[in-house]
């Protein structure tokens, strides 16, 4: 029992107890009633939270279920953002939910079991587990996508991202079982300790299996020449589900390539720390020349999480030069700071369009926020913050973010021509900030259509609003959660 330490995984459990309870305390509660299952999600992630933070506050680094489940300050750091967007996620689903007869129990517990999957995957230390998190997390996102099962729009996107989302674990998994067959272990730690004491005969095969892992990891972050599902699914996906899909999922495929890669390949990061610069600037490369082409909203943010992924890879490129825990902790800490910004910026985007969209009416196209500081000055506002933030602009969180990472690609001492890779990341940046710019300019200097009355909930309202604050708090005063970041790496790596 001493090695199950099922304390480890509190937050866990509470979010499993709650999305079961919803799921069923929901076939009794009645149409009317129906913010119960709601006020049930947010209180259930709201005491998962809590436990994560006491967790955080003890600077541990705990082993759980026979050393296959590990809680250690990065992962906890990850889970918090994660909760928080999967909350704003709900509570920006209220108007467009219940207007399209999906405010329903089984978009909570889907969410919820979503976010399981996403939170096991953050703390997972083994093969299994991983695979594990990955389809719990998968399986839930299928169905969410084709929640509208009258819209031919999203069973399409759905059938897509299941095809694909297939194909992506049969890279993992086949990944893994060669990694398996090379080191005879499917503890992550104990694969790294194989590696590094020369106990692994068949070379090529390890080698293989980090090609096909990295694969499986581009898939999942939407990183091209693995991002083909991106814009599909996105513009297909009911509003919510896309911004679900835009923010907690992208921490957990981090995590997975931390854990993966950082954890338990690095005696062989020459073969992919390669491999992800060339993810990296393909990324930037595609995402930032095909978003400026779109005018569907959501097919551009689509893309540009496509650059924005890519820009996050190349400070976990990085890491693997420094020659030191401080530095390799400092470029790991970037990325992390990186994906966390870019959540938080996306569900702004994101919240604003299900704030405006109405029975109806998809606020989708980027010809529909036109006019909008007319009538409604603060929203415009928050999405110009959370554009600006994507587009790099100071004095927001994303202009501080794409500093950090090239810090810390600038640090690399390794034999890449690093300035001209700084170069071409920040040439695509600029190219990205065309299309978030026309989207400001769109809704500041467009003329306005008709207004149309909104029934915004105050929570949303309220929720919109600390959200956009906190872009431009996290630019300001960015210290803070980049040494939050930085040091929840040091201690993971044993700083």
């Amino acid at each position: 029992m001493s090695k199950l330490n099922v304390l480890a995984a509190l937050p866990e459990t509470v979010i499993l107890a709650a999305a079961c309870l919803v799921l069923v305390a929901d076939l009794y509660v009645p149409e009317r009633r129906r913010n119960l299952s709601y006020s049930m999600s947010l209180t259930a992630l709201a005491a998962a939270a809590l436990c994560c933070w006491n967790l955080l506050q003890a600077q541990l680094v705990q082993y759980a279920f026979g050393g296959m489940f590990v809680t250690d300050p990065m992962a906890q750091v990850l889970k918090l953002f994660a909760l928080l967007a999967t909350g704003f996620a709900l509570v920006y689903a209220q108007s467009y939910a219940r207007a399209r007869a999906m405010w329903r129990g089984e978009l909570f517990s889907l969410a919820l079991f979503t976010l399981l999957g996403v939170m096991t995957m953050i703390s997972a230390n083994n093969l299994l587990v991983i695979y594990l998190g990955l389809e719990l997390q998968s399986l839930a996102l299928y169905a969410l996508v084709a929640l509208q099962r009258d819209q031919p729009r999203a069973g399409e996107a759905a059938m897509k991202y299941f095809v694909l989302g297939a194909l992506a674990s049969g890279f993992l998994l086949y990944g893994m079982s060669m990694l398996y067959g090379a080191t005879g272990t499917l503890d992550i730690n104990e694969i790294a300790h194989r590696i590094s004491a020369s106990q692994v005969a068949n070379r090529p095969a390890l080698v293989l299996a980090t090609v096909f892992l990295v694969a499986g990891i581009g898939f999942k972050l939407g990183a091209a020449p693995f991002h083909m599902w991106v814009p599909d699914v996105y513009h297909g996906a009911p509003t919510p589900v896309t911004l679900l899909i835009a923010s907690a999922p992208k921490m957990a495929a981090f995590a997975v390539a931390f854990r993966l890669l950082v954890e338990g390949l690095t005696p062989v990061a020459d073969d992919w720390h390669l491999m992800l610069l060339l993810l990296a600037l393909t990324s930037l490369a595609v995402g930032n020349l095909t978003a400026v082409a779109q005018s569907n909203l959501k097919r551009m943010l689509g893309y540009s999480t496509i650059g924005q992924m890519g820009f996050m890879l190349l400070a976990m490129q990085s890491g693997v030069a420094g020659g030191t825990t401080a530095s390799a902790a400092s470029a790991y800490g970037a990325a992390m700071f990186y994906v966390i910004t870019y959540a938080l910026a996306t569900l702004v985007a994101f919240g604003t369009m299900l704030l405006l969209s109405r029975q109806g009416f998809e606020a989708e196209e980027i010809s529909d926020l036109r006019g909008l500081f007319r009538h409604r000055p603060w929203y415009a506002f928050v999405m110009a913050l959370a554009m600006f933030s994507l587009a790099g602009v100071p004095p927001t969180a994303g202009f501080y973010a794409k500093v950090v990472v090239l810090q810390s690609l600038l640090a690399d001492n390794s034999a890449l021509p690093v300035v001209w890779i700084a170069v071409i990341a920040v040439l695509f940046t600029l190219v990205g900030a065309f299309y978030y710019i026309r989207v400001v300019k769109v809704m500041y200097f467009d003329p306005p259509g008709p207004d149309q009355p909104l029934d915004v909930p105050a929570d949303m309202r309220i929720a919109l609003t600390a959200n956009g604050l906190a872009v431009i708090v996290l630019g300001v005063l960015p210290q803070y959660l980049l040494a939050l970041c930085s040091s929840a790496m040091l201690r993971t790596l044993g700083g």
